[in-house]
């Protein structure tokens, strides 16, 4: 855990969520420290989001509360949103104005007016130099600089980062976490949320969503080790779809499916390869080839998300 200090900045205590009679978030409950990267993750419409709009103070929660930076955002939403940078899942950008012109506008909101401000932060965020373009000629990953920009311009002490990279490529999503790790260096605190099961290795805790429910919250390293009932296996073979359909039947496979041009599987804990190996021989299979590896977090996502 990267911390600074104790200092907590985020307490969530059984948050809840209804919308009529659908529960979007379910009894949440997690802490958040200074300096810290918190990967939240889960597919879309798993109660991310609203979490956030919630710890914004944007929506009452039904039942449970919070505190955010020492302050209840129900009753004091201004003071959290004083203190905190949000960037959404659709970036708030004007597309006729200039990447200048956008960040002086949210500045202004900030109340600030020093324009060396604005300047040190579009040079934070590799943006200098374009300063004069409009917003509507700029690539998917320039917005979201800009974005990332227009929500740390007041020196936020939290960072809501809600899917930020969602649609660009991988090589502007790389960079983009590099602009994270600088601000978290300097005792800034994120609560990024992504259906990328890969970003979340760039985060020191991770918190696993589904239907609204917090099924799990750690490192990764400790996910993998802890949270996976048994080992995980890379196999591969011909004809695919057929070894997939026999490892469903075996009885030692807990979950298994296909990835890219092999198929990954989850197993007991005391399997071994030739016990594999055996099983696909008696079925009829050859030149078959199992590698054990180590789990993904994605292997841990499926198998907490089929025990709830």
């Amino acid at each position: 855990m990267n911390k600074h200090s104790d200092q907590m900045v985020i307490k969530a205590l059984n948050l809840t969520r209804l919308f009529g009679d659908f529960v979007a978030v379910d009894h949440v409950s997690f802490e958040v420290f200074r300096g810290e990267i918190i990967g939240y993750l889960g597919p879309n419409g798993s109660g991310k989001t609203t979490t956030i709009r919630m710890l914004l103070g944007l929506l009452r929660p039904n039942d449970g509360n919070a505190l955010v930076l020492g302050y209840d955002p129900s009753t004091h939403a201004e003071k959290v949103r004083e203190q905190v940078g949000y960037m959404s899942q659709k970036f708030s950008l004007y597309k006729d104005l200039t990447v200048a012109e956008n960040l002086r506008f949210y500045a202004g909101v900030y109340g600030i007016t020093d324009l060396s401000r604005q300047k040190e932060v579009l040079h934070q965020v590799g943006l200098t130099g374009l300063e004069h373009l409009r917003v509507g000629n700029l690539s998917v990953g320039w917005r979201q600089r800009l974005a990332l920009a227009t929500a740390i311009v007041h020196n936020p002490q939290l960072l809501f980062l809600d899917e930020p990279t969602s649609g660009v490529d991988p090589s502007a999503r790389r960079a983009f976490w590099d602009l994270i790790y600088e601000l978290v260096e300097t005792g800034v605190s994120a609560l990024v949320t992504t259906h990328y099961m890969d970003e979340a290795e760039y985060c020191g805790r991770v918190g696993i969503m589904r239907r609204g429910r917090l099924l799990a919250m750690d490192t990764p390293t400790n996910l993998k080790e802890d949270a996976l009932p048994g080992l995980a296996w890379d196999i591969r073979g011909l004809p695919l779809l057929s070894l997939l359909d026999t490892l469903d039947e075996c009885p030692f496979v807990i979950r298994a499916g296909l990835v890219s041009d092999h198929l990954r599987a989850v197993t007991s804990s005391d399997t071994i390869a030739q016990l594999i190996i055996n099983y696909f021989s008696d079925k009829g299979f050859s030149d078959i080839l199992v590698n054990q590896i180590e789990p993904t977090l994605e292997d841990i996502f499926l198998a907490l998300s089929s025990d709830n």
